[in-house]
């Protein structure tokens, strides 16, 4: 016979002649050694005497009480809210490692964490968010949480059903939040998943003609976890300012990404409303009033702004440039560059990091002018 941890077990013979235990005590096995033949149990009452099977010492395996066909659904509950647990624990460690908290080069941090979890590098993994899975304190309130309907009571498990939803919760936090930390580093470098460096559209490296993510600075939205992020952000280049705010113009597919979020922000602005009781035409009318409404037309964007200025003539047509781009609501909306690592989401290409400039001071064996 042999033994795993947390298995139960009961007293039935020792030679121990000190010992208080009586035949059928019972405890847990903490460790078995088949080569040795010694059983380290840690008894209920306390005593943490090791029977030596090789020498007459003897153990009955109590079985674990049934428990239905659900345990397998029990572990596959704990292991999913470890997951959850999992991917929020690498979203607040990326805001320090990798977002707006972070200082240094993140790319360089980005692509060594994900060398790290090719390679299997424990230096690098023991930095990522793991469960302490030998903590026990709150294992009883977390089972109580995160067990489906129909679960056995927590003080109706074995050792051992207490350690498999343990690790079960342990397990998915640790892959979980492993997955999700190599997804933020991979949306570091580049949104699409590739290795391209993004740092030149880094709001602090975005310039005029060069390429940036924009949003409106009323963008900003707090996730359920409380984290400030930006549902879309949007590719173009930056071809002016206004008031302090950008201006740019992006392509037709970034342009149909506008006109689809300023519907879905008209919508949910319109829910917001009808849950306070506000419906039929005074509902349309405030949502006109707070939002413009973007649609196309064949080519051009109607941006029909009059509620909003009560002005009947507020309506413009955006048309395409030569180049088939559009600038909407420039000069109109306070646009911002914002980190692509702060997006959900990008609408468009970011374009690869622009060539240097082909001058003499920049050519090998060539020394740049004095200012």
């Amino acid at each position: 016979m042999t033994y795993q941890r947390g298995d139960r077990v009961a007293l039935e013979h020792t030679t121990d002649p000190h010992t208080r235990l009586r035949p059928g005590d019972e405890g847990t096995v903490r460790r078995y050694d088949p080569r040795t033949q010694v059983l380290d149990v840690d008894w209920d009452s306390g005593s943490r005497l090791s029977l030596l099977l090789g020498e007459g010492d003897r153990a009955r395996r109590i079985p674990a009480p049934r428990t239905g066909e659900n345990w397998q659904q029990v572990l596959d509950a704990l292991r999913a809210a470890g997951e959850a647990a999992g991917r929020d624990a690498a979203a607040w460690w990326a805001q320090h490692v990798l977002g707006g908290r972070a200082r240094g080069d993140v790319t360089a941090v980005a692509r060594k964490v994900l060398a790290g979890v090719d390679d299997i590098d424990l230096a690098v993994l023991d930095g990522l968010p793991t469960a302490d899975r030998y903590l026990l304190a709150d294992d009883a309130d977390r089972y109580a949480e995160h067990a489906p309907a129909g679960a056995p009571a927590c003080e109706q498990l074995t050792a051992r059903q207490c350690d498999q939803a343990r690790w079960a919760w342990c397990d998915g936090y640790d892959d979980a939040a492993q997955a999700e930390a190599a997804r933020l580093c991979r949306m570091i470098l580049h949104p699409d998943g590739d290795d391209r460096d993004l740092s030149h559209v880094y709001p602090d490296q975005v310039r005029l003609g060069g390429p940036g993510v924009f949003a409106g600075d009323w963008a900003w939205t707090s996730n359920p976890d409380g984290q400030l992020r930006i549902p879309v952000g949007f590719v173009g280049t930056l071809v002016d300012t206004w008031n302090g705010w950008a201006v740019f113009t992006c392509t037709r597919e970034v342009a149909e990404a506008i006109v689809a979020d300023q519907h879905d922000a008209r919508d949910r602005y319109r829910r917001h409303l009808a849950a306070d009781g506000i419906t039929g035409e005074r509902l349309e009318q405030m949502v006109d009033e707070s939002m413009a409404r973007l649609r196309f037309d064949g080519d051009v964007i109607v941006a029909d702004e009059t509620r909003v200025h009560d002005d009947p003539d507020a309506i413009d047509r955006i048309t395409p440039d030569a180049d088939g781009r559009y600038t909407v609501m420039g000069r109109a909306w306070t646009w911002i560059a914002v980190h692509p690592y702060d997006c959900d989401r990008i609408a468009g290409t970011i374009p690869s990091t622009p060539p240097a400039p082909n001058t003499s001071a920049n050519r090998p064996g060539r020394e740049a002018p004095d200012a």
